[in-house]
């Protein structure tokens, strides 16, 4: 820094012409100068003062205004969930094919109690009791004077119950705004939809997770921002759905059958138009899991789709199609079925004594297993074993579900020449009902492999040929004869040109062996069977009824008029329309002008 003289020569030269005293004036210039100084350093000080005010002035003012609003809000319960992850709330609905909705979410309530800030423990405890009957009033007098800050009493209220809940008056019940998942259709296709419940939630929203069914299966889907409440669209047919439960449920309960089951799908896309497992259950209110006994008797059990079962006869139609496929035989081939069959120590029999001989066709007609049995022994294990596969009757089904892998078909440990013979007709390998759907649509479809789902598809799906085009219209004109002459008399609806066959399997016993009043019945069909569009399939488990005096428990008394029921139900709700012969009048003519 230049700092100026303090006796600058000409200055003190000028003061001793005027007979001023230099020293005087020094003095005086470093008291003006030491002011200076003084009123600089004062103005910087009170600047810093200022600024500094006003910096703790702001920081209090946003402290307090935080401090405020935690005061005049809600904290959430702890939830142990990862740091800075959000709670997705929203989930996508799930819509039948013609968009009718299977599942949605409603607006609702929870209530918590912040219980520090309770006046009346004892009160709000009686009162909470009164409103919610499942509640302990004793368990929340014991919560509300314990040791816990927060406690959850319901994930979910109805309005009457919220205003109930806020007439009590205390300031410690609190609600919170969150999505419920809503079935409004109750329990109609409730094995597909499986059900939700609540995965990670605050007090203030909540995760709403599938469980079971497609809920599960599409959980990632259904839960995703990106598709911008987009639904998923099912195969099912809701108004299809519910009536094969009302005649499925009365069927279960005329032959006294401790379960049932049915399948229909479409034969060209593969799409199951509807699937019901009975007994059954709300979603909306999803019961417990077994956690003892024979989960097979749970009502959250699929037997369409998880339960495996020796399904018997119905099988039959599969050694007779390939062996014609191969050129072993034709329809009309005579088959020997004299018998008893004997191989090794087994012997195999058939239900009525058919004669010396039958057709192919009549072997399916008359279901012979000595005649089956035959036709598989010149097919060969091997081959038998690749054709089942190519019908898809060896792997877990791939429909969209979480129970799927559940329900792989079990096969013989050793496929051996008897195995060969019993699997032909149905026993020694057990598959689901819609294994046994798929491999039906396949086989009767034209004889093009096709897959099933629960996803609405766009059109046709084919795979790859399991017979050519002459086997399958042979096959079902095989099956349209059962129906019109042979072991499923009852099946015939007027119009519909039904086909099919049936099966009944004794049930094997855990210590081995089978019952002999247990049985499995199943009748497997198709409609139109000249121009087929749709393959059922209806499971009865364990029926029993009596007619013409004697308890019956085959397929041809208890599964086919079920059936016969449905497909009366149903079909007009799927566009068709009975194909009846029309009658030309005779004896009157109408002319026009």
């Amino acid at each position: 820094m230049i700092r100026t003289p303090l006796r600058p020569l000409a200055r003190i030269l000028k003061a001793r012409d005027q007979g001023q005293n230099p020293d005087s004036i020094e003095a005086e210039n470093i008291r003006l100068r030491n002011e200076a100084d003084r009123d600089h350093d004062r103005n910087r000080a009170e600047g810093r003062f200022l600024v500094m005010g006003i910096a703790f002035f702001c920081a209090f003012l946003v402290i307090g205004t935080r401090m405020g609003m935690l005061a005049g809000s809600v904290p959430e319960e702890p939830i142990a969930q990862a740091s800075g992850s959000p709670i997705v709330g929203q989930r996508s609905d799930i819509v039948d094919r013609n968009g009718r909705v299977l599942a949605t979410n409603l607006d609702t309530h929870s209530l918590y109690a912040q219980i520090p800030d309770m006046i009346d423990p004892a009160k709000a405890a009686r009162d909470l009791a009164a409103i919610f009957p499942e509640l302990e009033e004793d368990d929340l007098l014991k919560d509300f004077t314990g040791e816990r800050r927060f406690l959850w009493i319901r994930r979910e209220i109805s309005p009457e119950q919220m205003q109930a809940v806020h007439d009590i008056g205390d300031p410690g019940l609190l609600f919170g705004p969150r999505e419920m998942r809503l079935y409004p259709n109750g329990s109609v296709a409730a094995h597909i939809l499986g059900g939700a419940t609540y995965g990670r939630e605050g007090v203030h929203s909540a995760e709403v997770i599938g469980v079971a069914g497609v809920e599960k299966y599409f959980d990632d889907f259904l839960r995703d921002p990106a598709n911008e409440g987009a639904p998923l669209e099912l195969s099912i047919d809701l108004t299809v759905q519910a009536a094969s439960e009302r005649v499925l449920q009365g069927g279960m309960m005329l032959m006294s059958a401790k379960g049932a089951s049915s399948v229909l799908m479409d034969v060209h896309t593969g799409e199951i138009i509807s699937m019901v497992s009975l007994p059954d259950f709300d979603p909306n209110d999803r019961p417990r899991i077994l956690t003892e006994g024979d989960q097979s008797d749970s009502v959250l059990f699929n037997r369409a789709l998880q339960g495996v079962y020796e399904l018997g006869s119905v099988f039959k139609i599969f050694a007779v199609s390939q062996a014609i496929e191969l050129g072993l035989i034709e329809a009309g081939t005579m088959i020997d079925t004299s018998g008893p069959l004997t191989w090794g120590r087994f012997r195999i029999r058939d239900f009525h004594d058919y004669g010396p001989e039958l057709s192919a066709e009549n072997v399916i007609v008359e279901s012979s297993n000595i005649g089956t049995a035959r036709i598989a022994m010149m097919i060969g294990a091997d081959r038998q074993r690749e054709f089942l596969g190519t019908l898809g009757l060896l792997l877990e089904t791939p429909v969209e579900m979480v129970e799927a892998p559940t329900g792989d078909p079990l096969l013989p440990a050793n496929w051996s020449e008897i195995s060969t013979m019993t699997i032909s007709y149905g026993h020694g390998l057990s598959s689901s009902p819609v294994h046994l759907a798929t491999a039906y649509a396949s086989l009767l479809n034209g004889g093009y492999r096709v897959e099933p789902t629960i996803v609405r598809q766009d059109g046709p799906r084919r795979g790859p040929r399991v017979v050519s085009e002459q086997v399958s219209a042979a096959a079902r004109d095989m099956l349209r004869a059962v129906v019109v002459r042979g072991t499923a008399s009852f099946g015939d609806v007027v119009g519909y040109n039904v086909g099919g066959k049936t099966g009944t399997a004794d049930k094997p016993r855990p210590s081995g062996g089978y019952y002999d009043d247990r049985t499995i019945a199943t009748f497997a069909s198709v409609f139109p069977a000249n121009d087929p569009r749709y393959v059922l399939i209806v499971t009865l488990d364990e029926p029993s009824v009596e007619a013409l005096g004697e308890q019956r428990r085959t397929a041809g008394w208890t599964a086919v008029p079920v059936a016969a029921e449905m497909i009366r139900r149903v079909a007009p709700l799927l566009g068709m329309r009975p194909d009846v012969e029309t009658l030309t009048p005779t004896g009157v003519s109408l002319s026009s002008n």
